[in-house]
């Protein structure tokens, strides 16, 4: 039999020569078009495997990385890269790694194209410098990038330029009803120069179209829910704005407990949720906000996910209302640690230094609260505003009415508001400055005499300071004041008062001025000479005025008897007036022993008589003997009742207990 010829040996995988790289960039391009980015990083590693330095393998890697959110593993792509130039999806990286400041410095060097402005941007917009981000947008206007619309009215919204959307649209050429997410952006607008009522009626078509358009492309229930959540929570805050608090909350707390938003929506609920019930409950709502924190963070930070899909005046708020609660909670150390926190991550915002002006207030160091306030104001005098009225405000519930004065004096565009005048004159006359008070009062009058303004508070300035100069003795002031104000404006009330002004000072003139007031009706029906020779009113004693006439008198008596109505008795339920029954006891209510019909117990006069057999005598207890067991029973009682008392009583009886002391008192 002839041997059986051997097998050749299989080649190993190893050994066996790679595919062409022209069918390995078919594969690539195969699974980026089945958006299948792991096997096409895969491919594109096996394509570097040969070639080191093939520059369209590791830019197909890279965006593959990206696709597959593996961000980490694309940077360390691209700083593997020693021959090109990949700084666009480096910034893009550092961009979703929410590295704002280190994306922006990685496209200064890039060629200013449509795709680098536009992630130029988004950057700007996450760093909330908002005019920047419209400047862009509208450079790229131009330039056909879709749904570029919707970022741009995004934008206008959040800078506070929601006037300009309707305008921005026109020349975009586009309608609000173009996509869900437009008709979205777009009522975010008219919510913010309160049109209420359109804004409802845009959210209520967004959610619509939104449905239809999501419902097309075959998504569940859920995820159609999911991705409609963040107009059910605007639609709850405009309920919120209209006043209708109740409707507003059920639907923040619906969204809440059926979990179906995105992390967005969810956190903007709840932060809208707190806000709509203050400090009612408090633990409620630190436990709602310890919800967004990150889990392994020791104090209190907002997830690593959650903050790149948040504005930041959105991610303030939230820090904001958080430290409030603490505040209320009385939980000074954590507001403290907070407050510092928020100072780092907010460096160019007011809302940190407001908060911790509050928290030194808390702590009843309202000193170092205005200092910190002052000097914020000096630093950043564009900012300053709301800074110097809230330093106005603790100086002025501290008592320092001068720091107070001071802050308000350097809002300029306020100066001259009847409101601010009114509180400039009040903190002067608090510190005892009554020529100050009047100066602010003169340079008002100057000020408005001038303006040119169709809103004229001329009058009811002059009115304040003529009052504020008549009650501080400057009558002559307040005269020239009340004259001038009679001649531009003609009132009623300013000529009262310069006839009564002017009577401290001239009577005449005063007579001048009082026969060009009207005679007022049923005026001469009253014989005023007499009415001044009469004394005044009296005394009033007993409810009963002497000094009135007794015709007078008769007549008021009568009046009110007239007007006195007698009632039926009310009876109670089932009693008959007819057949009352017998009357009930009058001492019904009275305790036992304050009856008439009491009678107290008598004593028991055989408490005293001795007990025993017929014939025992009562010996006494000197003579009772101790020794031996053949004492009698009564002596036995008195051994006992002499060993318990422990007294040295030599002639005491024993007596035994009566039947009055053992029964319980009925008394």
């Amino acid at each position: 039999m002839a041997p059986k010829s051997k097998d050749k040996p299989k080649a190993s995988p190893s050994s066996q020569p790679p595919p062409p790289i022209e069918d390995q960039f078919t594969s690539l391009n195969r699974h980026i078009q089945r958006s299948e980015f792991s096997q096409a990083v895969k491919v594109a590693d096996q394509i570097l495997s040969v070639a080191p330095g093939d520059e369209d393998a590791l830019r197909c890697k890279i965006v593959a990385l990206i696709k597959d959110d593996k961000i980490d593993n694309a940077l360390s792509a691209i700083q593997s890269s020693k021959t090109a130039d990949f700084s666009f999806f480096k910034a893009y990286c550092l961009y979703r790694q929410n590295k704002l400041d280190e994306a922006l410095s990685s496209l200064r060097d890039q060629e200013r194209n449509s795709m680098t402005m536009l992630l130029e941007s988004q950057i700007l917009y996450r760093l909330g410098k908002m005019d920047a981000c419209v400047d862009t947008y509208q450079k790229l206007a131009k330039s056909k990038i879709d749904s570029l619309e919707i970022n741009y009215v995004a934008a206008l919204t959040v800078a506070g330029r929601a006037s300009e959307v309707q305008g921005a649209m026109e020349a975009l050429r586009v309608k609000a009803t173009s996509s869900f997410e437009l008709a979205y952006n777009t009522a975010c607008s008219l919510v913010d120069v309160n049109k209420y009522t359109d804004a409802e009626q845009l959210l209520l078509s967004a959610r619509r179209i939104g449905q239809e358009t999501l419902m097309e492309e075959n998504l569940p229930d859920e995820d159609i829910e999911i991705e409609l959540a963040p107009i059910a929570v605007q639609l709850a805050y405009l309920q919120q704005l209209l006043g209708h608090t109740s409707d507003a909350s059920e639907a923040y707390k619906d969204i809440i407990n059926r979990d179906l938003a995105d992390e967005s929506s969810l956190a903007v609920a709840v932060n809208n949720l707190i806000a709509l019930k203050g400090p009612k409950d408090i633990s409620d709502g630190l436990r709602k906000l310890d919800k967004l924190k990150e889990k392994d963070a020791p104090n209190f930070r907002l997830a690593h996910g959650l903050e790149p899909k948040i504005s930041q005046k959105q991610r303030e708020t939230i820090y904001a209302n958080r430290l409030l609660l603490l505040l209320h909670a009385n939980k000074m150390d954590q507001a403290r640690e907070m407050v510092a926190n928020m100072a780092d991550m907010f460096p160019n915002s007011v809302t940190p230094v407001l908060l911790q002006a509050a928290v030194l207030v808390r702590e009843n160091k309202a000193g170092k609260a205005e200092e910190i306030l002052g000097q914020f104001a000096e630093n950043f005098p564009d900012k300053s505003k709301l800074v110097l009225l809230a330093r106005a405000q603790v100086a002025a519930a501290a008592g320092h009415p001068h720091i107070a004065f001071e802050s308000l004096s350097k809002i300029q565009d306020i100066q001259h508001m009847p409101a601010t005048i009114a509180t400039l004159v009040s903190l002067k006359e608090r510190a005892g400055d009554v020529d100050g008070a009047i100066a602010v009062l003169d340079s008002a009058v100057k000020w408005w005499s001038n303006a040119m303004s169709e809103d004229n508070k001329l009058d009811i300035v002059l009115q304040e300071a003529a009052s504020f100069k008549l009650k501080h003795g400057r009558e002559e002031d307040a005269a020239k004041l009340y004259e001038e104000l009679v001649k531009t404006h003609g009132s009623i009330e300013a000529l009262a008062g310069l006839v009564k002004t002017v009577a401290r000072v001239d009577i005449k003139k005063a007579e001048t001025y009082e026969k060009q007031l009207k005679p007022l009706p049923g005026l001469k029906e009253v014989d005023v000479e007499n009415l001044e020779r009469t004394s005044g009113a009296k005394h009033v004693e007993n409810g009963a005025d002497h000094g009135a006439s007794d015709a007078y008198m008769v007549d008021k008596n009568k009046t009110k008897s007239k007007k006195k109505r007698k009632r039926k008795p009310r009876y109670p339920k089932g009693f008959d007036p007819a057949n009352p029954g017998p009357p009930p006891d009058p001492e019904r209510w009275l305790p036992r022993r304050e009856r008439s019909s009491y009678r107290p117990k008598r004593k028991d006069k055989r408490a005293a008589q001795v007990r025993g057999s017929q014939g025992a005598m009562v010996r006494e207890k000197h003579e009772t003997s101790v020794s031996g067991g053949s004492s009698n029973n009564a002596n036995s009682k008195s051994n006992q009742a002499m060993s318990s008392k422990g007294t040295n009583q030599n002639t005491e009886q024993s007596k035994p207990p009566s039947k009055s002391s053992k029964k319980k008192s009925r008394n």
